[in-house]
């Protein structure tokens, strides 16, 4: 849900994803119709100029054709058609044919006079090497083209320019057209529709691997927590599968930590029931014997309920240390993280224990420093100093010492000058906890962080003890992405516990 809602977040819409496939198709599709239609329109003008300029060559050749039968006769421009080409030029199959004769002077020497004259904007015809303009007027309510040519005409009296036009109506170009028009369109609607089915078949084969993916997913036993094969499917879709493989590690991981804490918690306080179990009968058995002096019933009944209180006091701390094992092998309490001041968690821990201390006959002293700014879990911090003050409190006879301090070393001076970082780039600050006690071999300084594990010579000290106060430091330790170290405290005695923070 986390995952959804970030994506939600990102995109910008509360609403569920849809269908790939259909999306895949729309993105597809849709595009591909509107480059179609362009298509369609971009084909259908090209049409259109090729048939107008086949048109207009047919109208150019029958202006020739005419402009082959004028002269000049007796000063006259004459034009002699037939009456077989006059009734060619009248009407056509397709369409009406006019035309127009107009001499030197401007006279019409044959044919319709009122043919719409030559515009004055119309520019002369590249494409033929003829003194021709082509230009689109209306005659008789229909719209016509028409081509005008200048054609020189002389004798031996006379020299001048004729202007013969010939116009057409425009049904047989509209035919044309609309003939193009139906065809490419026609021609398109196949290929789309081919293309169509092209798109959702290769869709559907595309998407045919990650239908299996879900499948096999689908099925899959509850305790199956095994890693999806990436070759199911393709190469963009296995870091979605990796991501998967990652989150069912973790939680492989989430359910061996609780079959763990389960399985430790049950033989752990196993021992400790049992003993109450015990002493409970015990206590029965001194109420019950006949003839007892009350005095000493009374005695043995005080002895077993401290005995009683005392493994309950116990029982409740393990179970508290279990507790808190679990809470942050599970990813810490779930509080948010905040900035603060390390010395105050560790000011607060020494007047916590200090009557610890003092009836121990143990000096507790934390040394001036710097504040220590980290950033983290304020509780899980305070348990970790806790913890390692109350074993160096356990650990340490009577009339020794337990050192606390929180050191902000000089960039470079614990672990030296990177290359290509700046000074100050990189601050640590450090925690130490130091006792004159006994210390831990350097051979189990490792072993000491799991669970339950005690050093021989902590057993001997403190046969009370569960082994978890250093597992839970090394725990929140990880939580934090800081580093434990335990080294000899000073003059080759005691333990010094330091843990390493990066700065805030």
């Amino acid at each position: 849900m986390m995952l959804i809602d970030r994506l939600r977040r990102r995109y910008g819409t509360g609403a569920p994803l849809g269908s790939l496939r259909t999306q895949l198709l729309r993105w597809l599709l849709v595009p591909l119709l509107l480059l179609v239609a362009l298509n369609a329109v971009s084909v259908y003008r090209n049409a259109l100029d090729a048939a107008d300029m086949a048109y207009d060559r047919s109208l150019l050749a029958s202006t020739r054709a005419l402009a082959e039968r004028v002269s000049v006769v007796n000063g006259k421009v004459v034009a002699d058609v037939p009456y077989v080409a006059l009734d060619s030029f009248e009407t056509d199959t397709l369409g009406r044919i006019y035309y127009k004769v107009t001499g030197i002077a401007g006279e019409t020497v044959s044919g319709y006079a009122d043919l719409p004259p030559v515009p004055a904007n119309v520019p002369r015809s590249q494409t033929y090497p003829a003194l021709v303009r082509f230009y689109h007027a209306v005659y008789n309510g229909a719209p016509v083209r028409i081509a005008a040519l200048l054609q020189p005409v002389y004798d031996d009296s006379m020299r001048g320019i004729a202007l013969i036009q010939v116009g057409e109506t425009l049904d047989a170009r509209r035919g044309l057209s609309n003939q193009i028009l139906f065809d490419t369109l026609l021609w398109q609607a196949g290929l789309l529709l081919a293309v169509g089915l092209l798109v959702w078949f290769a869709v559907r084969l595309v998407l045919r691997p990650l239908m299996r993916l879900k499948l096999a997913v689908e099925t899959r036993s509850l305790s199956d927590l095994s890693d999806v094969d990436p070759a199911l499917v393709h190469k963009e879709v296995r870091p979605l599968v990796a991501a998967m493989n990652g989150a069912m590690a973790r939680l492989q991981s989430l359910i061996a930590s609780q079959r763990r804490f389960i399985a430790d918690a049950s033989h752990q306080l196993r021992t400790p029931l049992t003993v109450l179990k015990t002493q409970a009968e015990l206590a029965l058995r001194e109420c019950e014997r006949p003839h007892a002096d009350p005095e000493q019933l009374k005695a043995a009944l005080r002895d077993v309920v401290r005995s009683i209180a005392a493994t309950t006091d116990s029982t409740v701390n393990l179970a508290n240390r279990l507790l808190t094992l679990a809470r942050i092998e599970h990813g810490g309490d779930g509080a948010a993280l905040s900035t603060f001041a390390l010395r105050d968690v560790a000011r607060q821990v020494g007047l916590e224990l200090a009557m610890a201390a003092v009836a121990k006959q143990i000096d507790l002293e934390l040394e001036d420093g710097p504040d220590g700014m980290v950033r983290g879990q304020a509780l899980l911090l305070h348990e970790l100093v806790a913890n390692l003050v109350d074993n160096a409190l356990r650990y340490t006879p009577p009339g020794g010492s337990v050192k606390l301090r929180v050191i902000e070393p000089e960039y470079g001076q614990e672990r030296g000058q990177e290359r290509g970082q700046e000074r100050g780039q990189w601050r640590q600050v450090l925690l130490e906890v130091e006792d004159s006690g006994h210390g831990i071999a350097a051979a189990e300084r490792e072993r000491v962080f799991s669970p339950f594990y005690r050093a021989a010579a902590t057993m001997e000290r403190n046969p009370g003890g569960a082994g978890l106060g250093l597992a839970i430091v090394r725990d929140i330790a990880a939580l934090h992405h800081a580093a434990i170290t335990l080294d000899d405290g000073a003059d080759g005695r005691g333990l010094r516990v330091r843990v390493a923070f990066a700065r805030a």
